[in-house]
């Protein structure tokens, strides 16, 4: 690599990290650098029994969980979606991506294009519709998608998850109004004003672009806890992240 891109590359790292030229400085100017941890892929053996391996697994997962925690440029967040397909119904989850103002994800399925998703995406409306397509090619219609807040890089954090902070009934709902009501979204999460159900934040209760005024008269709990929600029915967000924390979805990843 010659000087003038290795140079151009550290001023692209001053320009978007969040503590700008101050780490760039500190790594170049660092004597010895530690080697970031790679952990060792599992491997199989004959002699292993089914509870071993399964062992082995979680452990290569709880080695994986923090590779993305240690970096805050890195914002993840839950998306789920429900897909119908020969009178049944399936839902699937994978971890939205933003950094450096692009989209991606990642994931696990037996389709490789129902996954990982590469930062290519410049909204988020952009990688859903990406999804819905893909699942198109499988003859599966998308009914709802869900999406949840930012998860918090701090590995000790008690914050449980938000999961489905916005739902949208994307099979009775114009692309257009997609569109538009996951870029408002989208904003307000780069923004960090929308707060987690628990902290009861009145930005959360924001609708069609417009956010409540504290002159108007607050609406009744009922009309408030599904305001977000695009589809006819109420959902009980204190049940459900109830019901996720028993199984054990708190990994920070």
């Amino acid at each position: 690599m010659d000087g003038q891109t290795w140079e151009r590359m550290w001023g692209h790292v001053e320009r978007v990290h969040p503590d700008g030229g101050a780490v760039a400085a500190a790594i170049r100017s660092a004597a010895r650098l530690a080697r970031p941890s790679v952990p060792p892929v599992p491997n199989y053996k004959l002699s292993m029994s089914i509870p071993e391996w399964l062992q082995a697994i979680q452990t290569y997962m709880k080695m994986l969980q923090y590779l993305t925690n240690g970096q805050p440029s890195v914002e993840r967040f839950p998306i789920s979606f429900k897909t119908h397909f020969s009178g049944n119904y399936f839902h699937h989850v994978v971890l939205g991506i933003y950094c450096n103002g692009r989209y991606g994800s990642l994931g696990m399925s037996r389709r490789s294009d129902l996954m990982d998703k590469p930062l290519t995406y410049r909204t988020l409306s952009d990688l859903i519709f990406e999804f819905e397509d893909s699942y198109k090619k499988y003859l599966h219609s998308v009914k709802k998608v869900k999406i949840g807040l930012y998860v918090p890089h701090e590995p000790h954090s008690f914050q449980p998850i938000e999961w489905k902070q916005l739902v949208l009934n994307v099979s009775k709902m114009m692309r257009t109004e997609v569109r538009k009501e996951l870029e408002k979204f989208a904003r307000d999460m780069r923004m960090k004003i929308l707060k987690p159900s628990s902290a009861h934040s009145p930005m959360k209760e924001r609708s069609r672009g417009k956010s409540l005024s504290p002159r108007r008269r607050q609406a009744s709990p009922q009309r408030r806890a599904c305001r977000r929600d695009k589809s006819p029915a109420v959902v009980d967000k204190k049940g459900d992240l109830a019901t996720l924390n028993e199984v054990g979805y708190q990994l920070r990843i």
